[in-house]
């Protein structure tokens, strides 16, 4: 593939590299997930689940309630009815920064970089979770210390080498671009080395050739990481050509789940999105 096409839809079959047969426990699961905020309901008894090697999407109209869902399998929310699992392991009572641990990455739809900062110094901020020295050790920076912090800068130069952006490792994130911003906070995500990664409305504000960049970054991502991806995005063409399967939102209730090709010609779907006369249509 090259370096400026989007991924056509025939490749996504070939997703999931290297999970063996028989490998069904969903890298995240959400069962029969609510959320209240006063007497509204932004998300009403949905499931999901994502498997190893997949790329699956949520999608819906505008207050669909897709934000409100990734907030709560992320941890950012609680849920006020259901179960979220995560490899098997129930998530009830964990806070956020526990999701990060377990191996949930995330990219917001508002860019939530250190702007002073440089492209290396946000992505050293990723890989704080699996530092495991003490303050007392990091005086003396000797040992532990001094092997985190090399471990930490080679992985995070190996991520600047995948996402290209060699060129930008000490420049500040407010003098990037904003589709370079964006790449920044994907590579951010990524340096946690997640088992799963929440890409949410990622190409949002990028142009056709930034759009396509990102959607082979997050196939390679897939391929070559071995990341399960779920992502927010409303841009179809995208949606369609990177994911497995897709979920879709309307009003908080899931009305639909399949792979592309089905949710493309789902009647409820093409209402919730058009309208009655679009959905006879």
């Amino acid at each position: 593939m090259s370096a400026h096409t989007v991924a056509p839809a025939g490749t996504r079959a070939a997703g999931r590299p290297g999970v063996p047969a028989g490998f069904d426990i969903p890298v995240l699961e959400a069962r029969n997930i609510s959320k209240r905020f006063g007497g509204v309901k932004a998300v009403n008894d949905v499931s999901l689940r994502v498997m190893p090697g997949e790329i699956v999407s949520l999608i819906g109209p505008n207050g669909a309630g897709k934000t409100t869902t990734f907030n709560l399998v992320s941890g950012v929310l609680p849920p006020s009815a259901g179960q979220i699992l995560f490899e098997g392991r129930d998530t009830a009572g964990l806070k956020s920064s526990d999701f990060a641990a377990l191996g949930i990455g995330r990219t917001f739809q508002n860019l939530a970089l250190f702007r002073n900062g440089t492209v290396v110094e946000n992505l050293l901020v990723g890989r704080h979770i699996h530092f495991r020295y003490s303050i007392l050790e990091s005086l003396v920076f000797w040992g532990r210390p001094r092997r985190e912090e090399i471990a930490a800068r080679e992985r995070v130069e190996q991520i600047i080498e995948f996402l290209e952006i060699e060129e930008l490792r000490d420049k500040p994130v407010s003098q990037l671009a904003y589709g370079q911003q964006k790449r920044v906070e994907l590579g951010r995500a990524l340096a946690c080395e997640p088992k799963l990664l929440l890409l949410d409305e990622i190409v949002a504000g990028m142009n056709r050739e930034e759009k396509e960049d990102i959607a082979r970054f997050t196939l390679d991502i897939r391929d070559e990481f071995g990341i399960a991806v779920l992502m927010i995005e409303h841009d179809m063409q995208v949606v369609m050509d990177l994911s497995d399967r897709i979920y879709v939102l309307d009003f908080g209730a899931l009305i639909a789940e399949g792979t592309p090709e089905e949710i493309a010609a789902d009647p409820q779907v093409l209402k919730a999105y058009l309208g009655e006369e679009g959905g006879h249509a």
